[in-house]
């Protein structure tokens, strides 16, 4: 083949490439893969036939650019989840606090709800937490060892099923937003009130400090990201019920999209939180000083990471935004 009759047959794919390499267009790293393998067989046929020719030095230079994209694609695929967590998602949080606070006060709300109900009604923590689970406390409690519930599993099985358990309960307490944000609601009343009557019944023994210092060491993080995926689940509910100047499918959409990424975040910290109750709440006889130490520095981890942290990166980057 003549090279005019090369170049003309290769034209459109060449500049192509060099829209992708020049104007630094985004591409899926498959397409720009497939790009590359069509661009080095162009290449090694034009060193064949056309050597030392402007058309194989043409190719040989857009053939750079494109495995320079692609290293750089690489490079930035391996940070994408550090990426997402350090300084994407605390920037697109911070929008969100306000409704990260809405669930939290009816979290507190409901708890108290559910504490007060336990001391009007001697048979209101029986229906909440079972009958089974009271009897199976009050008789660790006459044993001397009413936390003796979080030994009796294996470490790693434990470890394993609450972490899973969890994340389902923070996907369930997301998806229940659909129903306009009630079914996130429910799911928030019923974690709280269980909490609440919970509290209320150690209190009652006499055990309220014994079941606090042992409870929130993985409480802390757990009930906390809950509470975070309720703010999930009422985004996606007020991105039905208040679409502004969207249409209420594309307001849908986008608070789909939010309350996911807010889920996801929530993903290392039930895993904390599950290695916590797994591993470290069953040493019930560790000293209080030790407790204390870890349940603080759990409560300031997730204070900093969902209030402090978006509010220090919307200082430095998004103010550059507006």
């Amino acid at each position: 083949m003549r090279e005019a009759a090369f170049v003309k047959q290769n034209k459109d794919k060449w500049l192509k490439f060099e829209r992708v390499v020049q104007n630094n267009i985004s591409i899926s790293p498959s397409e720009l893969s497939k790009l590359y393998v069509e661009l080095t067989e162009d290449l090694n046929y034009a060193q064949t036939f056309y050597a030392n020719s402007e058309t194989s030095a043409y190719l040989n230079e857009l053939s750079v650019g494109i495995h320079q994209k692609i290293y750089k694609t690489k490079k930035e695929s391996k940070n994408k989840i550090y990426q997402f967590y350090i300084k994407e998602f605390p920037l697109f949080f911070y929008k969100h606090r306000p409704t990260l606070l809405l669930a939290f006060l009816l979290f507190i709300g409901f708890s108290a709800v559910g504490a007060y109900s336990a001391s009007a009604d001697d048979g209101f923590v029986r229906l909440i937490l079972g009958d089974a689970y009271v009897n199976s406390t009050i008789e660790n409690i006459q044993k001397g060892d009413p936390m003796a519930v979080y030994k009796k599993a294996n470490e790693t099985d434990m470890f394993l099923g609450i972490t899973i358990n969890n994340i389902k309960v923070a996907l369930f307490a997301f998806t229940a937003g659909i129903l306009a944000g009630l079914g996130t609601i429910f799911i928030l009343m019923k974690n709280a009130i269980m909490l609440g009557s919970f509290q209320y019944f150690f209190y009652e023994q006499d055990l309220l400090w014994e079941s606090a210092r042992t409870i929130w060491i993985h409480g802390t993080i757990e009930i906390s990201v809950i509470i975070v995926a309720g703010c999930a689940g009422l985004v996606m509910g007020k991105s039905l019920l208040f679409p502004k100047t969207y249409t209420r499918l594309q307001s849908f959409t986008q608070g789909v999209k939010a309350g996911l990424k807010i889920v996801i975040s929530t993903i290392p910290f039930f895993i904390i939180a599950g290695f916590l109750e797994g591993f470290i709440t069953r040493l019930t006889g560790m000293p209080d000083w030790l407790a204390i130490l870890i349940i603080f520095s759990s409560l300031f981890l997730i204070i900093y990471y969902y209030v402090i942290f978006p509010q220090l990166t919307y200082n430095k980057h998004g103010k550059q935004l507006h």
